[in-house]
């Protein structure tokens, strides 16, 4: 199988009327979404628990075994020996890696120096550190069944030379004015994976793109807009409908798989944060009665954020005092 050639961006031949129907109900579902967490008090807070679980997801469609609750415990006591330490550290760098992002979109656009730079975080310290994380690949790769060579590959990604070209065409569509910025989002991300610019990697990479882009263009206030659930409920129609493209210059298929991936995961995420929400302020209500109520609400801050824990940690990021720290713990 031959390398592979992407389409340049923007795409010139694309049947719109086709995405009519989807459109304007994704683009109300993420509007409705992005209201809501506006509204929503100390939101970093009340969504930790979502975006510690899309790592988890993005990861786990890459082929990773740990779950939230292993994460949680690692973090809890990260010197405890895990079999699933390779699996953890990488759910870890995602979040790491998205942070690191926001905190730069701050100062900078979104470009391929970035992303460049978010890649290398996802493989610090874990499998793929070894495969220059940070630079472009300098030799061919394919998709395939593991242990089958480049003639029986699903996928030849496009030559190591021609990458940076392609990715310059990919950065200059990011800051292109598409008609919609949802199918613009699905081309980009579809096209980052056709592109495969990295030797690992590129899978989280991509899904972390996707909210970054969201929250560069505005339609978010926050980066808080996961897909990685949707994908993994229906990887083999995700992986089906990208081939799609590279097979049969299918696009519209993947779109209207994609727009349709927003429009349910948003109504889902809704469903979840109002959850969260319900029960913060339930909590808020029980945990008044804590000794030293002066610190009810940054007690309850912490609980969200690190489910599972030890008294050390409690200490460590409430700041309350050794002594009564374990009066509020015998409380709990």
């Amino acid at each position: 199988m031959k390398p592979y050639i992407p389409h340049s961006l923007p795409l010139k031949k694309l049947d719109w009327e086709r995405f009519i129907p989807f459109i304007g109900k994704a683009n109300a579902e993420v509007a409705r979404f992005d209201g809501f967490l506006q509204n929503m008090q100390n939101s970093a807070v009340l969504l930790s628990p979502l975006s510690t679980k899309e790592a988890v997801l993005s990861s786990k469609i890459e082929g990773t075994q740990a779950t939230l609750e292993e994460v949680l415990e690692f973090e809890a006591n990260p010197h405890k020996h895990t079999d699933k330490y390779d699996d953890i550290q990488e759910i870890i760098n995602y979040r790491k890696a998205m942070q690191y992002a926001v905190e730069k979109l701050s100062e900078l656009p979104l470009t391929f120096r970035l992303i460049r730079e978010i890649q290398k975080i996802l493989l610090s310290g874990a499998r793929g550190q070894t495969k220059n994380p940070g630079n472009y690949r300098a030799g061919v790769v394919h998709i395939g069944r593991p242990g089958f060579g480049i003639d029986m590959a699903s996928f030849v990604p496009p030559e190591p030379q021609l990458v940076a070209g392609y990715c310059s065409n990919l950065e200059k569509y990011i800051h292109y004015e598409e008609k919609d910025v949802l199918v613009q989002l699905a081309i980009i991300h579809a096209q980052f994976e056709i592109i495969h610019p990295f030797w690992d990697g590129n899978g989280r990479t991509g899904r972390i793109i996707m909210p970054l882009f969201l929250y560069y263009k505005k339609i978010l206030g926050s980066p808080n807009l996961y897909l990685s659930e949707y994908f993994e409920k229906n990887r083999e129609k995700y992986y089906d409908r990208l081939s799609g493209i590279s097979q049969k210059n299918d696009w519209e298929d993947w779109i209207v798989f994609f727009l349709n991936a927003v429009i349910e995961q948003t109504q889902e995420n809704i469903k979840k944060a109002r959850n969260i929400v319900l029960l913060y302020n339930q909590m808020k209500q029980e945990i008044i009665d804590i000794p030293s109520a002066k610190n009810a609400i940054k007690v309850l801050d912490f609980l969200f954020t690190y489910p599972i824990f030890d008294s050390g940690k409690f200490i460590f990021e409430t700041k309350i005092s050794k002594a009564m720290s374990f009066k509020i713990l015998l409380f709990l």
